[in-house]
């Protein structure tokens, strides 16, 4: 649970350490409106995943199962800046399919936490691994990350892309390869 006060007192400080008055108009509710966001935005360190993951369905389909484009949004450790984009994931199931919006919830409870882009998409790729018992997983993540885009090297529209594979997709350069190329081919 996010202490609520203490992120108030932080702002506070913070304001005032950058040389704001926190007294005035634009800025007194400002600690109070970042302690709830910060509810919203740091919300998946109260949730598990394998939540998401326990409801299977049987189903004897032994193809790749694959969900592009999942938007998600995440904050960068190190600077507290956002991070976003698109995670793409393939799975191999072996007896047992999850609801595909299953995939989603479960990138969503990831972002949701200050995170490392690569951290992420491990954390994305273990707990599918894990949970779903498939043959195997492979978990893409592309994001822009604000602390390059607005400040420091300030290279706007630069992304980073992070790849984690386990079981069959790890093992098998023949189905990773078909992974690739189905994203690559998304959009056309």
């Amino acid at each position: 649970m996010i202490d609520q006060e203490k992120v108030r007192q932080a702002v506070r400080l913070f304001l005032e350490g950058i040389g704001e008055d926190v007294s005035r108009e634009g800025l007194k509710d400002t600690p109070d409106r970042i302690a709830r966001m910060c509810e919203e935005l740091f919300a998946g360190m109260q949730e598990n995943a394998a939540a998401h993951l326990s409801k299977r369905f049987d189903a004897q389909h032994g193809q790749m199962v694959l969900e592009t484009d999942i938007p998600f949004y995440s904050m960068c450790e190190h600077h507290l800046l956002p991070f976003f984009g698109k995670a793409h994931i393939a799975y191999i199931p072996d007896g047992e399919v999850v609801g595909l919006s299953k995939l989603a919830r479960t990138v969503e409870v990831f972002a949701r936490r200050a995170q490392l882009q690569e951290r992420l998409t491990g954390q994305i790729a273990d707990a599918l691994y894990s949970e779903l018992h498939p043959k195997g997983v492979a978990v893409m993540l592309e994001a822009e990350h604000m602390c390059m885009s607005m400040r420091g090297v300030q290279k706007a529209g630069s992304r980073t892309v992070t790849i984690e594979r386990r079981g069959q997709l790890e093992s098998d350069e023949g189905l990773y390869r078909s992974f690739m190329e189905l994203i690559h081919m998304r959009g056309r």
